[in-house]
C-alpha cells in the first residue's frame, strides 16, 4: 500500500497539463488550456485544463478531475496504478507499507473478478501444456498456426477441457465463490463451465489485466458456435475492447499507425512476425468506443481485409464511424483466398509488410473505385453510389480534407464538383442541426433536468402541502461554498496570517444550525472539523476530497467554460473598470458574500421570532417568555440594521 506521504508528494508534484498532453492536443486559451475531449466524440473543443488549479473538466460530457482521475478514466488504471504512472514520469520514489487485513480484504473484494480471470488464464494454460488432451488438441493446433511457445505464453493462450464442470469444480475447491464465477462469466447459471473443449484466447484491458476470454471449438461435427466470448460482465464489454491493444499500444504510438484485422490468430501471427501495432475488433463491427481507443494512440488506421470482395463491401458500411472521428483510414485487400495469418505464413514477414505498405489505398478513394465497378452505365445506380460516397465525405470534420476528397471524387465519378459540394453541404447542415439538438437536450438534462427530478422525488410533508413554499437561502449558501472552495487557501489577512477558509468558517460557526442545504452544511462541518484537526484547507482539499459529491462540486466551481479576454482592451480600446478580476477581488467578494449570507439568515431568525411571539400571545398575553423573545428580536434587528448598511441594502423597513 502506498504511504500517505508518497501520495501527497505525487499530488503536489504532478502537473495536470503535462499528464494530459501525453494523450490530448491542448492549446492555450487565457490562463487555461483547451482541446477535444478524449472521453466523448466532439468537433468543437469543450475540454478545459486549468494548470493553476491542477484540474480538468469537459463541458460536453461532464468528465472532470485531477491528473490521477484522468489516468484512471483514460488508461483504465486503478488509483495505485495511476499514482505509480505519475511517480515514474516524475522520478518519485514511492514508499509502501504492508496493507492491513481490512484493507487487504477490501482490495481483494474489488479485484475479485480480475483475480479469478487470472486464475482461469493459468488454469487453461496448465491444461494446454500439461494434459494429454490439451497437448494433443490445443497445443498442436496453435503450433500448426506457427505460434512459438513464447508467443503462446505471452498472449495467455490455453485450452478448456471437455468436462461439464471441470474448471468450476476446480475453482470452487481452490476457494472461489460460485457467485463470483457466475459474475465473471466463467460458469453458467446451471453451474457448468461456460467454455468447454475449446482453445482459449485471453483478452486483456489496456493495463494488461485479464478481463475475459474467447474460445474456439476445433471439432467440425458439433453443432455449436465456432467462437464464443465471455458474456458481458462488470469488467468486460465487447464493444469497448480491442483484442491485442495491451501488447500493441506502444508500437501504435511508435509507428503512428494502427493495423486493424479481424481475428485473434491474425493479431498473434503478425505480432510474432514483428508487426506489433495490430489489433482486432473480434469479429464485430467497429464501435465508437473501439475507435476512440485507437484514437488515443494514433489518428492513422490501416484495415486489412481478406480477398473476399463481398465481405469487404459489407464491412465498408461500418467504417464511416472512423471518418466521423477524424481518423485517416487506409484499406488493404489481400489476394483472393488469403487472410492475414495465412498470407503471412505464405510470403513471410518482410514481403507481407511490403505488400500492405504498397497496396494500402485511401478509404474514400478505395470505396469509390469499388462501388463504381458494379454500376455499369446505369444512371440510377450511379446516383446512389455518388450519394453514398458524399455521405461518407460529409462525415469528415476537417473542411480542408473534405474539400480535397470532393475534388478527387468529382473527377472519379465525372460529375461537376459544385454538385458534390452542394450535396455535402446538405449533409453537414443536417449534422449541425442534430448536434445542436443533442447539445441543447444535454444542457437541459444536465443542468436542470436532474435537479428538477431530484426535487420532484422528494415527498411533501402535510405542512408543506397545506402552506405555500417559503423561498430558502440556497443561493446565498451556494455563494459562500463557492468562495470557500475557490479561494480557501488564499491569504485573507496578512497581519493575522488568516486564510479565506479560516475567515469564512470562523464567521459561520454560529450559523451552521440554520443552513438549509444538507450538502453545503456537510461541507462547512467537514471543513471546520479539518481546521480544528490542524489540516490545511485549500482548493485542492476539495478537488481531491474522499467524498465524490464534494469533489465533483469543487470541480464544477473551479473551471468555467468562459474566460476574461486578455486582449479586450487592445482590440476594442475599452477598459473594464467595473470590477477587478476574480483572482484580485476575492477578498472583497468574501466579505460581501459572507455578510449577505448572515443578513439572510438573521432575517430568517427574525421571522421565526415573530412567529413565536404571536404564538405565545395567542395563548397568554402575560407569558414572561414573550419579553425574552422581544429582547432577542431587538438584538437581531440591530444586527440586521448594521449589516444592511454595510452591504448597501438598507431600506425604510430595515428588511432584505
Amino acid at each position: 500500500m502506498i504511504t500517505q506521504k508518497s501520495v501527497q508528494e505525487i499530488l503536489e508534484t504532478v502537473k495536470v497539463e503535462e499528464i494530459i498532453q501525453d494523450y490530448v492536443s491542448l492549446k492555450r486559451r487565457g490562463v487555461n488550456m483547451i482541446g477535444l475531449c478524449p472521453f466523448h466524440s466532439e468537433k468543437t473543443p469543450s475540454f478545459i485544463v486549468s494548470p493553476a488549479k491542477n484540474i480538468f473538466k469537459c463541458f460536453g460530457c461532464g468528465q472532470s478531475g485531477d491528473a490521477v482521475k484522468f489516468l484512471m478514466e483514460h488508461e483504465q488504471l486503478t488509483f495505485p496504478e495511476a499514482l505509480q504512472h505519475i511517480a515514474r514520469k516524475y522520478n518519485i520514489e514511492i514508499e509502501e507499507t504492508a496493507p492491513s487485513p481490512e484493507a487487504m480484504a477490501q482490495q481483494q473484494a474489488e479485484e475479485s473478478l480480475f483475480i479469478l480471470n487470472e486464475y482461469a488464464k493459468n488454469y487453461y494454460a496448465d491444461q494446454l501444456f500439461n494434459t494429454d488432451l490439451g497437448k494433443g488438441v490445443g497445443l498442436s493446433y496453435f503450433k500448426s498456426r506457427g505460434f512459438r511457445e513464447a508467443t503462446i505464453k505471452k498472449f495467455g493462450l490455453g485450452f478448456a477441457p471437455e468436462g461439464k464442470d471441470a474448471f468450476t469444480a476446480k475453482a470452487v475447491s481452490e476457494g472461489f465463490q460460485i457467485e463470483t464465477l457466475r459474475n465473471v462469466g466463467l460458469t453458467s447459471k446451471y453451474d457448468r463451465d461456460f467454455f468447454r473443449n475449446r482453445v482459449m484466447f485471453t483478452i486483456h484491458n489496456l493495463s494488461g489485466k485479464v478481463i475475459g476470454f474467447g474460445g474456439r471449438i476445433l471439432q467440425k461435427d458439433i453443432k455449436a458456435p465456432k467462437y464464443i466470448n465471455t458474456p458481458e460482465t462488470e469488467i468486460y464489454n465487447k464493444s469497448k475492447v480491442l483484442y491485442g491493444i495491451f501488447f500493441a499500444k506502444q508500437s501504435i504510438r511508435k509507428n503512428d499507425e494502427c493495423i486493424l484485422v479481424e481475428g485473434y490468430t491474425d493479431v498473434i501471427s503478425l505480432h510474432q512476425a514483428g508487426i506489433e501495432n495490430v489489433v482486432a475488433s473480434s469479429g464485430t463491427s467497429l464501435t465508437k468506443d473501439q475507435i476512440r481507443l485507437i484514437k488515443r494512440y494514433t489518428p492513422n488506421v490501416k484495415i486489412i481485409y481478406d480477398g473476399d470482395m463481398a465481405g469487404v463491401k459489407a464491412a465498408l458500411r461500418g467504417l464511416d464511424l472512423l471518418l466521423e472521428q477524424d481518423l485517416n483510414v487506409k484499406v488493404v485487400t489481400l489476394p483472393e483466398g488469403e487472410d492475414p495469418d495465412s498470407y503471412l505464413q505464405s510470403v513471410g514477414a518482410s514481403a507481407f509488410q511490403t505488400y500492405i505498405d504498397q497496396q494500402a489505398k485511401d478509404f474514400i478513394l478505395f470505396k469509390t473505385d469499388l462501388l463504381l465497378k458494379d454500376i455499369g452505365n446505369d444512371p440510377v445506380k450511379k446516383t446512389h453510389v455518388i450519394k453514398d460516397i458524399v455521405s461518407s465525405i460529409g462525415l469528415i470534420p476537417d473542411p480542408i480534407k473534405r474539400s480535397i476528397y470532393i475534388k478527387e471524387c468529382a473527377r472519379l465519378v465525372d460529375v461537376e464538383e459544385q454538385l458534390l459540394i452542394n450535396e455535402s453541404n446538405k449533409i453537414l447542415a443536417k449534422q449541425v442541426t442534430q448536434q445542436r439538438n443533442e447539445e441543447a437536450k444535454h444542457t437541459v438534462w444536465k443542468e436542470e433536468g436532474e435537479a428538477l427530478a431530484k426535487h420532484l422525488e422528494q415527498p411533501l410533508s402535510p405542512q408543506q402541502e397545506a402552506t405555500p413554499k417559503v423561498i430558502g437561502d440556497e443561493f446565498q449558501e451556494k455563494a459562500v461554498v463557492r468562495i470557500l472552495i475557490l479561494f480557501a487557501g488564499e491569504t485573507f489577512d496578512k497581519e493575522e496570517k488568516l486564510t479565506v477558509a479560516e475567515f469564512i468558517l470562523s464567521g459561520l460557526e454560529d450559523m451552521i444550525s440554520v443552513i438549509d442545504n444538507k450538502r453545503y452544511k456537510s461541507i462547512f462541518e467537514d471543513s471546520i472539523k479539518s481546521l480544528l484537526d490542524g489540516k490545511k484547507i485549500t482548493t485542492a482539499y476539495f478537488t481531491q476530497h474522499d467524498d465524490p459529491e464534494i469533489r465533483q462540486m469543487a470541480l464544477d466551481f473551479s473551471i468555467s467554460p468562459y474566460e476574461y479576454s486578455e486582449n479586450w482592451e487592445k482590440m476594442h480600446d475599452i477598459i473594464l473598470t467595473t470590477q477587478p478580476m476574480p483572482e484580485q477581488n476575492f477578498n472583497r467578494e468574501t466579505i460581501e458574500t459572507l455578510k449577505r449570507f448572515r443578513l439572510r439568515k438573521i432575517q430568517r431568525m427574525l421571522d421565526k421570532v415573530d412567529q413565536k411571539i404571536r404564538a405565545l400571545q395567542e395563548k397568554d398575553m402575560n407569558d414572561p417568555k414573550i419579553i425574552v423573545q422581544i429582547r432577542l428580536k431587538t438584538k437581531l434587528k440591530q444586527m440586521h440594521l448594521e449589516l444592511s448598511k454595510e452591504v448597501g441594502m438598507f431600506g425604510s423597513t430595515g428588511r432584505l
